[in-house]
């Protein structure tokens, strides 16, 4: 029984040291004990301080972190508000790659054309020739009157080769002599196989720009001449009158006929035609810009 005792008051020693001293209320008297398994108020309230602030604590980086990171759009806002016009990133670039297809566009807009008036245009070839019977050289004339085509001029004066072409349909050539134009369309430039000559311009030197609309002015026209399938290089002297809705007047260049692959026509009443020829264009040209 002894030694039961002192185990006793041992137990209720280790309990009460274990536990400390009662707490008490306001009024003094003590406060009920704890219910066995719970949580004392006094060690739950101090854990949960911390773990409270460590998550406040963790919230408030990323939010100072997206608040940096909003710094740059905000800039861009101040930016968009003071320029009135500034566009976010994304909608910049597609604005920017539009860019080259605008200017583009606008660039074909402000280009202006001379389109060729058939019903108002020739082209002629004019030879010395020298005929039987005749102790003078006399200029042999042939004329087609089907001329067709255009000259694109870009904003800076320029010419748009690739647009621009002037044809002459040498199967309708005529001169004062048929046999001649018989021999010349069927033997020299063979019109069955070749039927149309052709001038690409590339360079109009002294071309005033912008075109005007009144007044004249004489230039050179440089460029390909094609005949008889053949082509060389040709430059033509203008000479030009303006107006509001057409331009007109003449060119001429030199050519020899050898240059072409062509020999010289000797036929009938001709006895010989010089290598060398003065090709002339009369036009007339209505203005589209």
């Amino acid at each position: 029984m002894a030694r039961a005792g002192v185990l006793a008051a041992t137990g209720l020693a280790f309990v009460m040291t274990a536990c400390g001293p009662a707490a008490t209320n306001q009024s003094g008297a003590p406060t009920a004990a704890p219910t066995p398994g719970a949580a004392s108020p006094v060690l739950t309230s101090q854990p949960a301080a911390a773990p409270t602030a460590l998550p406040t604590a963790t919230r408030s980086q990323p939010t100072a972190q997206a608040t940096a990171a909003a710094q740059p759009n905000q800039a861009s806002g101040q930016a968009t508000a003071q320029g009135g016009t500034a566009a976010q990133p994304n909608q910049a670039q597609p604005s920017q790659a539009g860019a080259p297809g605008q200017a583009a566009s606008q660039a074909q807009a402000a280009t202006t054309t001379l389109v060729i008036d058939s019903s108002a245009s020739k082209a002629s070839y004019r030879a010395h020739e020298q005929l039987v019977g005749r102790t003078l050289p006399s200029d042999a004339v042939g004329t087609s009157s089907s001329v067709s085509g255009s000259l694109v001029l870009a904003p800076d004066g320029s010419i748009v080769a690739d647009q621009s072409k002037i044809s002459v349909d040498l199967s309708k050539l005529q001169s004062d002599e048929s046999r001649r134009d018989n021999f010349i369309k069927g033997t020299t430039l063979q019109t069955s196989r070749f039927p149309m000559a052709t001038f690409v311009p590339r360079e109009a030197q002294g071309l005033p720009s912008p075109l005007p609309t009144s007044g004249q002015a004489t230039f050179q026209l440089v460029g390909d001449l094609t005949v008889h399938g053949v082509t060389r290089p040709v430059t033509w002297q203008v000479t030009a009158q303006f107006g509001d809705a057409s331009v007109s007047g003449a060119a001429t260049t030199t050519a020899n006929i050898s240059d072409f692959g062509m020999s010289p026509p000797k036929a009938g009443p001709v006895l010989s035609i010089e290598d060398g020829l003065t090709l002339e264009l009369a036009f007339t040209a209505a203005r589209e810009a």
